[in-house]
């Protein structure tokens, strides 16, 4: 039986990383969901994208003469590549006043897609006078190692360089350079990230406490690694979403895969489930259709924000029965909610991305976050595989995966215990239908690492950009980290008075 690692672009954009079984009808593709901070941009309205847009003239783009190897002294670690980072000084209070500074992380992809949407910085800005940085994050957009990205991305050799301990480092090198660069010496640092980029925020303030004096970190997932999650937490929490939305959405739901199944094992079962579907182009297999149906609800449900609430626009199209009262007929009628009128649904033609491309070699190197399927969920039973993973990361790059490394560097286990005493000044922020918040940090640990979260939030919302409709438990949420930050930089100043 062969397995292979398939990595699709979903929603036209690149969401989701794919471990997938290309075996018989009845197998579901198993889907690992990319951590972003932002969702698809599949629906029609976008105010985060046009606020992000109005900020950018704000910026000013550099360039820093990035060391490529920060942890060997080989000859070719002293090579060097060009790494992107942006400036937005309009609210400054300047180096003499000891103004803070707001450093973004970015994460697995171009810096660009989060200057749209991220406006956490630029919504405080004013009440902390601060300098606001973005940083982006090697082998990505335009800070690529090696000359071009082909180079960069040719073989394991090449790639060996793209981690996040190299990431990180990068991150304290230019911070130590934009502060010399403004003699701002005095002038705090909180990092700011989220999802992946929130783990570099909190991993950030554990590695580098010199530079940075807190971190928000934002749906961060640091527990989801080894065994300190339960891999079925992801999926167990779409399937809550989803039934708490609607229950007779989830029990269609959680009967449609082996109505798909039964429908595909028949002579034209796939030309028919091509035409209920209206897929861009014929199905070569049931389980395109089941990966796709399995990527729209975890992304549904990992972004589910207001205004739109995407697990109740396509709870509504499967309720609604506007395709039949038949159960693949309202599947269809949810997929349809969910996108949009569309001449097609299912395997658009899409060209892989760099982000997809960089998160595969990630999540076969050290990014192993092992998510299964258990038996209380919507989805059929499938536990994480991780002989079956090694196998195919290896066929990938004759690489396996260090699924250990990330808690062997830095922790996870006993986290209440050890970092009680070790850390301070982290916030781990959550929304609890976040499938990827039962990978997080939920309770406070100690009086300075906290744990923020709401039992509406979503997936990164409190770093988005703020608007008039947002919920007042939203805006009290982001009240609370911005008090949080506040005493910390006023007890940085008094301690710096006092030293």
């Amino acid at each position: 039986m062969h397995r292979a690692m398939v990595f699709q672009s979903l929603f036209l954009l690149p969401l989701l990383f794919s471990l997938t079984t290309a075996t018989a009808t009845a197998k579901r593709l198993r889907t690992i969901p990319r951590l972003s901070p932002i969702g698809p941009r599949v629906w029609l309205d976008h105010p985060d994208q046009i606020l992000g847009e109005s900020v950018r003239e704000d910026l000013e783009t550099f360039f820093y003469n990035q060391t490529l190897d920060h942890f060997n002294y080989r000859p070719e670690s002293y090579d060097t590549f060009l790494q992107r980072y942006l400036i937005n000084s309009k609210y400054w209070g300047g180096a003499n006043a000891r103004a803070p500074i707001l450093v973004y992380l970015g994460a697995e992809a171009p810096i660009d897609e989060d200057l749209d949407a991220v406006g956490f910085l630029v919504d405080t800005a004013v009440e902390f006078s601060s300098l606001l940085v973005y940083l982006e994050h090697r082998y990505y957009g335009k800070s690529i190692p090696f000359g071009s990205r082909e180079e960069a991305l040719k073989n394991a050799s090449t790639l060996g360089y793209f981690n996040s301990a190299q990431a990180i480092a990068d991150y304290a090198a230019i911070i130590i350079h934009i502060k010399k660069t403004l003699q701002a010496k005095d002038s705090p640092v909180i990092v700011i990230g989220g999802s992946y980029g929130g783990m570099l925020a909190s991993w950030f303030r554990l590695k580098y406490p010199h530079i940075a004096l807190g971190a928000l970190a934002s749906s961060a997932p640091v527990l989801y690694f080894d065994d300190i999650t339960p891999q079925y937490g992801y999926y167990a929490l779409v399937s809550k979403d989803f039934r708490g939305a609607s229950e007779t959405c989830y029990q269609t739901i959680r009967k449609s895969w082996e109505e798909i199944d039964e429908v595909a094992s028949k002579p034209d079962g796939l030309s028919i489930l091509s035409k209920k579907f209206k897929t861009c182009n014929p199905l070569t297999d049931a389980s395109e259709l089941k990966n796709h149906l399995d990527s729209t609800y975890a992304s549904a449900a990992q972004y589910n924000k207001p205004p739109t609430y995407p697990v109740n626009k396509v709870c509504g199209g499967i309720d609604g029965g506007g395709f039949g009262d038949d159960l693949l007929g309202r599947v269809f009628g949810g997929l349809v909610a969910y996108k949009g009128n569309r001449s097609c649904y299912v395997n658009e033609p899409t060209n892989q991305s760099e982000t997809s491309v960089g998160w595969r070699w990630q999540t076969c190197s050290e990014m192993v976050i092992p998510i299964g399927y258990g038996n209380d969920s919507m989805f059929p039973p499938d536990p994480f595989d991780l002989k079956a993973y090694i196998e195919d990361c290896k066929s990938l790059y004759n690489v396996t995966p260090r699924f250990h490394w990330v808690t062997t560097y830095y922790g996870g286990h006993n986290i209440r215990l050890i970092l009680q005493r070790f850390a301070s000044n982290i916030i781990f922020s959550n929304g609890l239908r976040d499938p990827y918040s039962s990978g997080g940090v939920l309770e406070n640990i100690s009086d300075t690492v906290v744990a923020v979260k709401t039992v509406n939030g979503s997936h990164c919302l409190d770093i988005l950009f703020a608007k008039e409709t947002d919920p007042e438990w939203l805006v009290a949420q982001r009240k609370t980290e911005i008090k949080i930050i506040k005493e910390w930089i006023n007890k940085y100043y008094a301690d710096l008075s006092r030293f």
